[in-house]
């Protein structure tokens, strides 16, 4: 997969390169430049380290990465947290693109990041996670590339990215914990007010389209006539005897929304290889998370999703929490494939994009 969102100690992913939020000068603290220290071997990193130097704020060097199940370690340093107007993005962003762009000089095939500068620099989280999306979203659109990208967050609130997010997802998750910390008590506020209201006007909208596809669906299966309810199953499939032709279908859509090859399986975080055997008819059958990948890759409307899903034989469980989080995110246009994997990952459901080979 070109981009997961993992939770784990980076120390203990295997990959070729490891990114490791760093000193500016050869020596090592707390946080994550400790775990990283430890786990490669002290006194080998830093003799590497001191042959290095100071390495500026948005800059980056590589060392070995000794006994970590990795390659190499990318050391970038991040910046320190202020107030916000002294380049702190900036700084940011640079360590993700420098990273990135060493990575690729190295030829390496993976690559895991931590949250860069969100331990001891005090780099709010919230902002932290977006900026981090948003360079790696903007190299994987921008390059050819097959490499596998890991972003590490061991803390579960870095998933909370701000209150308009949280009310997306509200009705999804109950984790009272999270709830308080990030609902203001007073809910006269007139700021949450107004973003309550917007959001019950969205979630209108979402709950219309999931009643019209519920009652479609529950019309065919009375049609049918069969007396067992699709919805009990996990997977709601059609029919497996209609000839649906998915990759005819799929190539239609490509036609009739005139995009390219590289846009669809980038904006799907579907690897090239995999949507090329897709569109060749090696996989006969995608994955459903590889369906309704492409569905946002695509950029499809709710009933264009409704036909791709029925040309393999599926269709939107109205009753299963990732199609449900799937449609209201269609329904609102969101179609940022890695902020949805985001919710689904706080939702506890599989990411979507393919892992298939």
């Amino acid at each position: 997969m070109p981009f997961q969102i993992i939770r784990n100690d980076i120390t203990k992913v295997s990959c070729d390169v490891i990114v490791n939020t760093a000193n500016p000068e050869p020596k090592f603290m707390a946080g994550t430049d400790s775990a990283v220290y430890r786990a490669a071997g002290e006194e080998k990193l830093l003799a590497e380290r001191k042959k290095i130097g100071n390495i500026d704020p948005g800059d980056v060097a590589v060392t070995p990465a000794f006994d970590l199940p990795a390659k190499y370690i990318i050391h970038t340093v991040g910046p320190a947290w202020v107030d916000g107007k002294h380049h702190e993005f900036d700084i940011l962003k640079s360590c993700y693109k420098k990273s990135l762009a060493k990575a690729a000089e190295l030829g390496a095939e993976s690559i895991a990041f931590p949250l860069i500068a969100t331990g001891v620099y005090g780099f709010p989280k919230a902002d932290a996670l977006q900026i981090a999306i948003q360079e790696i979203s903007n190299f994987l659109m921008k390059e050819d590339t097959e490499m596998t990208i890991m972003l590490v967050v061991f803390d579960e609130r870095a998933f909370m990215l701000s209150k308009n997010l949280f009310f997306q997802i509200e009705s999804f998750i109950d984790d009272e914990e999270v709830k308080k910390a990030h609902l203001k008590e007073d809910s006269t506020d007139l700021e949450y007010g107004r973003e309550r209201q917007r959001y019950r006007n969205e979630q209108l909208e979402y709950e219309h389209a999931l009643h019209n596809i519920e009652a479609r669906q529950k019309q065919a299966q009375g049609t049918k006539g069969t007396g067992t309810s699709a919805f009990d199953k996990e997977l709601f499939m059609k029919d497996p005897g209609e000839d649906l032709s998915f990759q005819k279908h799929l190539m239609g859509l490509l036609q009739a929304k005139d995009m390219d090859n590289a846009t669809v399986y980038k904006r799907s975080n579907i690897t090239k290889g995999a949507f090329s055997k897709i569109l060749c008819g090696d996989t006969k059958i995608p994955k459903r998370s590889t369906v309704l990948a492409l569905c946002i890759g695509l950029r499809l409307k709710i009933w264009e999703a409704e036909e791709l899903l029925a040309s393999c034989g599926m269709a939107f469980n109205p009753y299963s929490k990732a199609d449900q989080l799937v449609i209201k995110c269609i329904t609102e246009g969101n179609y940022d494939i890695f902020m949805i994997n985001i919710l689904l990952d706080m939702c506890g459901q599989p990411q979507l994009g393919n892992v298939e080979k």
